[in-house]
């Protein structure tokens, strides 16, 4: 009989059929995680393709790429790749297949994002209503969207996807998690609009589901589609877990292959493993917090709606806790994040049983306790250390871009200052094509 720590790994290896036809070669995947890679035209490069050939032979079954926009307009940050019409189907190609070269299967998630596009690269976002994210005045005030602005947006989700499947991807997700359009428009905080994609549950997820109906009848029956979804928005007022689970409910209909629990947005951010602000967040259950995932006890509620396969994603970092989420049923797929930015072949060591617990020297990182840490009563200070965290182990993936080693050594310091530049770096190369491109538009 196999000993334990080999049952555990056959566990986690064990292959995924999808909906669709489709099989997942095993139950991790490598979560959405922003990038910020692309040239000054927002096409995919040769560094991109660097980082998921190194993902790929890293051991994960399904890679999900981050936030693919759909708007040149309304970027999520600057170094998006970006599907806005056409875009460069051979980078695209080279990418799909740079992430393959390991037998993973790799998804586009395709995502708009609304009122949390940055001023410095989005000087005229849109949301269901104009409501303001206010984070040390970085976004600006969004402008509510038309009724033919709504159809353009399921339009552009089509194109992009149909574009994906041309250029190899396996799938796409579709993200309305985290605060961003579609996000935004399932939530009473961000959508308080009074015509029929506002106002009652069904009408707040109408565009989702259009959405996914029309890319499901574009890409064909068997092409993968996920959805990641907030399990809530952890806001007084916001979008719930009970109406998380009447959405899934809805989206049993529609063809998903995969669904990805998450939570929380800019102004409470959940999805890395930060409270923000308590005054204005859903208490989550006491167990939760001492659960290694921060997620999964919303999963285990969402699961007795679902009847598509269940990613959940935070927090796991080992092969024992992963193992025992699989085994209670509340979730099908593991998904890896930030151990991957700075170890991108924990998952091959996992399954050579050479480790069992992932390395995250950047989960601590902090300028300070208490007032000066990320959990800080003043939203600035709590801002400056998340921003900075984000910053490091985007810097991570940047030195991977160049075929580099993780530097665990970096200071916070560095994430911050390093971020900043190549953000702003980024967000001057592509405003001349941004203007390019929209005097062409005119024309």
């Amino acid at each position: 009989m196999p000993e334990p720590a080999a049952q555990a790994t056959m566990r986690l290896r064990e292959p995924l059929v999808l909906p669709c036809g489709q099989t997942l070669p095993n139950r991790i995947a490598k979560a959405a995680m922003t990038e910020g890679l692309a040239d000054a035209r927002m096409n995919a490069t040769p560094a991109l393709e660097t980082l998921y050939r190194r993902w790929s032979h890293g051991g994960a079954g399904l890679l999900i790429t981050g936030n693919v926009q759909i708007d040149r307009w309304d970027l999520e940050r600057p170094g998006n790749v970006v599907i806005d019409g056409d875009a460069d189907r051979d980078a695209l190609a080279r990418w799909a297949a740079a992430a393959k070269e390991g037998a993973s299967h790799v998804w586009m998630q395709l995502s708009h994002a609304g009122r949390q596009a940055p001023l410095y690269c989005t000087p005229r976002p849109v949301a269901p209503s104009p409501v303001g994210l206010k984070l040390l005045g970085a976004y600006r005030t969004p402008r509510a969207l038309t009724r033919k602005g709504i159809a353009s947006v399921i339009e552009r989700f089509v194109n992009a996807a149909t574009i994906a499947r041309e250029a190899g991807f396996d799938g796409v997700q579709i993200h309305s998690a985290h605060g961003y359009l579609l996000s935004e428009f399932l939530s009473p905080v961000t959508n308080r609009r009074q015509d029929d994609y506002g106002g009652s549950l069904e009408n707040r997820a109408r565009l989702l589901l259009a959405v996914v109906r029309a890319v499901r009848e574009a890409v064909g029956n068997d092409f993968a589609i996920g959805v990641k979804l907030n399990s809530a928005d952890f806001q007084k007022g916001g979008f719930s877990n009970d109406e998380c689970i009447q959405v899934v409910r809805w989206l049993n209909d529609c063809g998903i292959d995969l669904l990805e629990i998450s939570g929380g947005s800019y102004e409470q951010p959940r999805l890395l493993g930060h409270s923000g602000d308590e005054s204005q967040a859903e208490a989550p259950r006491q167990s939760t917090r001492r659960r290694e995932a921060y997620f999964l006890e919303y999963a285990a509620l969402i699961r007795k709606a679902a009847s598509m396969p269940l990613m959940v994603t935070g927090g796991f970092r080992s092969r024992d806790a992963m193992v025992e989420a699989l085994d209670s049923g509340d979730t099908d797929v593991i998904g890896l994040g930030r151990p991957l930015c700075v170890d991108p072949n924990f998952v091959a060591r996992l399954f050579e049983n050479t480790t069992a617990q992932a390395v995250d020297p950047g989960a601590d990182l902090a300028y300070g306790q208490g007032m000066f840490g990320p959990r800080s009563s003043v939203s600035a200070l709590r801002f400056v250390n998340i921003f900075s965290q984000m910053g490091w182990y985007y810097m991570q993936l940047m030195r991977m871009g160049r075929g580099l080693e993780p530097d665990w050594n970096m200071a916070l310091r560095q994430g911050l200052f390093g971020h900043v530049r190549s953000e702003l770096s980024a967000a001057r190369r592509i405003r001349s094509f941004q203007k390019q491109a929209d005097t062409l538009d005119a024309e």
